[in-house]
């Protein structure tokens, strides 16, 4: 890309960045084309073109883009601090929820770039990603106490479980259509409970 993008204003940035986002969250990689979004930022196609040499320069811009802010995110908001993998898990969403209400479609992006098929984008979406989830797995993993769960638990099988259905909550919120974000944080939040209720290992009283 050329870095003359970040002379820009950051409101001109930002226009660029959630257009972005926003056509490539309603269709596959393949039907998003760079005119439309250069119109919901309100922008020239021919300006665009010349911040982005191609569609997939600007497509894996905006997936580290996504990648980069949400873990500042995560960061400001302790996420990663907490040794309680519930306590992580709740601050991660609030981090997470507190972007979707900045950026609106990021969350719908997000989740439509790691499903993408078409093989311009794919590979490195999942190498990406792959990595992301590698580091910080390991990270939430070795601060787990089994002593806090129930007896003979899989803690890795536990967490992919958890990982797995909160994508799938989020899946089934995109195709649903419009996101509440608000309706989102209510049921991320049963599911907490829930989880906390199934796995965490029972308090002795007295």
């Amino acid at each position: 890309m050329n870095p003359k993008f970040f002379d820009l204003p950051k409101e001109k940035q930002q226009a660029i960045i959630n257009a972005g986002f926003h056509v490539f969250s309603q269709n596959s990689y393949k039907k998003s084309p760079m005119s439309e979004i250069a119109d919901a930022a309100g922008i020239s196609k021919a300006l665009l073109f010349h911040y982005f040499q191609n569609k997939k320069e600007l497509y894996l811009f905006l997936w580290d883009t996504c990648a980069r802010i949400t873990v500042e995110e995560m960061t400001r908001s302790g996420a990663y601090e907490q040794t309680d993998l519930f306590g992580s898990m709740d601050h991660g969403m609030e981090a997470k929820l507190r972007l979707m209400r900045q950026y609106p479609d990021i969350g719908v992006f997000a989740v439509r770039a790691f499903y993408e098929k078409d093989p311009e984008v794919s590979a490195d979406i999942q190498s990406s990603m792959g990595q992301y989830l590698k580091v910080h797995a390991a990270r939430k993993l070795q601060k787990l106490d089994p002593e806090d769960f129930i007896p003979g638990i899989d803690l890795q099988m536990m967490y992919k479980e958890m990982y797995w259905a909160s994508e799938g909550c989020l899946w089934e919120y995109i195709q649903r259509g419009d996101i509440d974000v608000d309706e989102m944080e209510r049921d991320f939040r049963r599911l907490l409970d829930f989880w906390s209720s199934v796995y965490l290992r029972k308090k002795k009283e007295g």
